[in-house]
């Protein structure tokens, strides 16, 4: 992996964790809400697996939040990280 997706994997990662404690949910409950696994969640969080688009559009839809913005905050959490490859 490059150092550029694992930053990516790593911001991803926490702020599926940050939204979903703001949230209240357990990741079981995030998992039924989002139409996964609650392992899955789990692997997600500890950056053990590469979600896909449609993956990350469910889960932004079952934390009420726009994919789009999902998005932008994913890559302000990479860009705050610091430069870790291209």
């Amino acid at each position: 992996m490059t150092d550029r997706a694992d930053a990516l994997l790593s911001a991803f990662a926490t702020v599926l964790r940050r939204h979903r404690l703001a949230a209240g949910m357990t990741q079981e409950e995030l998992a039924h809400k989002a139409g996964v696994s609650p392992r899955y969640v789990s692997l997600l969080e500890t950056r053990k697996y590469h979600p896909t688009l449609a993956t990350v559009d469910g889960i932004a839809l079952a934390l009420g939040i726009p994919l789009a913005a999902f998005v932008a905050e994913i890559e302000a959490e990479r860009a705050a990280a610091g430069p870790r490859g291209s």
